[in-house]
């Protein structure tokens, strides 16, 4: 099974956002067990780099990306993936470009916090509760 993270899910851990951090830790704790493979856009590795370094210490956020790199499969994203992400009948770019690295990563799920930003996605979003309530089911 492979979920495409959203950069939320990923922040509500590395920045212990409440009160969501306790479901989003349980899907990067699959994760990180080898129950699913955790996949992110190669977008979002900047921007968390970005959100800790703002938030903290330049070595907390070097930190936090080494981890990432280390646990989570980067799904790259080249012209034609933002080429579709453009095509997308979604209302925001970078969800957009989730999306169609979701696509690409051969994801079954994207695993966000605003699920109703991806109505139209081609991959089908859940919240990290659902995500881990399916986990369970299968």
């Amino acid at each position: 099974m492979r979920w495409m993270l959203d950069l939320n899910v990923v922040l509500d851990v590395l920045q212990r956002r409440e009160p969501f951090y306790t479901a989003s830790a349980k899907v990067l704790s699959r994760v990180v067990e080898g129950d699913v493979v955790g996949c992110l856009p190669s977008h979002a590795v900047t921007t968390i780099h970005y959100f800790v370094r703002r938030h903290g210490r330049l070595e907390h956020a070097n930190v936090a990306v080494d981890w990432l790199l280390s646990k989570l499969e980067i799904v790259p994203q080249d012209r034609a993936s933002f080429v579709q992400a453009r095509s997308l009948e979604l209302k925001d770019f970078e969800d957009a470009a989730v999306a169609s690295t979701a696509v690409a990563g051969g994801c079954r799920h994207i695993v966000t916090r605003n699920v109703s930003d991806f109505v139209n996605s081609p991959v089908p979003a859940v919240t990290p509760e659902e995500a881990l309530s399916l986990f369970e089911q299968r």
